[in-house]
């Protein structure tokens, strides 16, 4: 199974930057799609970014030109880079990520969650 751990959450001013990590354990990190979710009080988990094992990535359109994705294989990291934040990306963000195929399925992984806060 993999493991993810997310940092780099806070408290920041409308405008401001943050950059958040999710470091996974296990084998065969190269080949997971990642991904980062986020959820906001009363409102349904949404996707905001993604990127597939070839690199390929996705926006949500809300944040598109505001964030990007990244992946590091070698250090079996994904980061989420935040910049000009808005109280609307105020949510708590989520790390996933999805395995290949295998003999037992297809498995989805999430982190614990890390809480981003836009505010002045």
């Amino acid at each position: 199974q993999v493991h993810l751990v997310e940092s780099g959450g806070g408290l920041v001013q409308p405008g401001g930057s943050l950059r958040l990590s999710c470091a996974a354990s296990g084998s065969n990190f190269g080949s997971y799609a990642m991904g980062w979710y986020r959820q906001a009080p009363g409102k349904q988990r949404e996707l905001v970014a993604s990127i597939t094992s070839g690199g390929t990535t996705n926006y949500a359109s809300s944040v598109k030109g505001r964030f990007t994705i990244s992946r590091d294989n070698a250090k079996n990291t994904v980061s989420l880079q935040m910049n000009s934040l808005k109280p609307e990306d105020t949510a708590v963000y989520y790390c996933n990520a999805r395995s290949p195929t295998t003999t037992y399925g297809r498995y989805n992984y999430w982190g614990q969650g890390t809480q981003v806060t836009v505010s002045s």
